[in-house]
């Protein structure tokens, strides 16, 4: 059974930085797809940013140039480096997978999901 727990959410002020992690129990962690979504209060869950096997990337435009997402295949952890944080960063952000091999953006094409950290960022 597949589990993904992220960790690393809180409360930051405007500009500041944060960094997500998400350890995954998946044997074939190498092989998946990892990426991170967010949802807003009252807002539709929105990508992130999503990594492939060996680093290949694609971010939402909303936060190309200021996130970064990485991945350890030692350790089975995807992360998600987050600076200059605006306002309307503030969510929760979830790590999911795939087991397919593509980079995607879009939510039903991950198999796997975590419970969710929660970003807050005050102006």
């Amino acid at each position: 059974q597949v589990q993904l727990v992220e960790s690393g959410g809180g409360s930051v002020q405007a500009g500041d930085s944060l960094r997500l992690s998400c350890a995954a129990s998946i044997r074939t962690f190498s092989s998946y797809t990892m990426g991170w979504f967010r949802q807003a209060p009252g807002k539709e869950r929105e990508f992130v940013a999503a990594i492939r096997t060996f680093g290949s990337t694609v971010y939402s435009d909303s936060v190309k140039g200021r996130f970064t997402i990485s991945r350890d295949n030692v350790k089975n952890t995807v992360y998600l480096q987050m600076n200059s944080l605006k306002p309307e960063d503030t969510a929760i952000y979830y790590c999911a997978g795939r087991s397919a091999r593509g980079l995607s953006g879009y939510a039903d094409e991950y198999d796997d999901w975590g419970r969710g950290t929660q970003v807050t960022v005050s102006s």
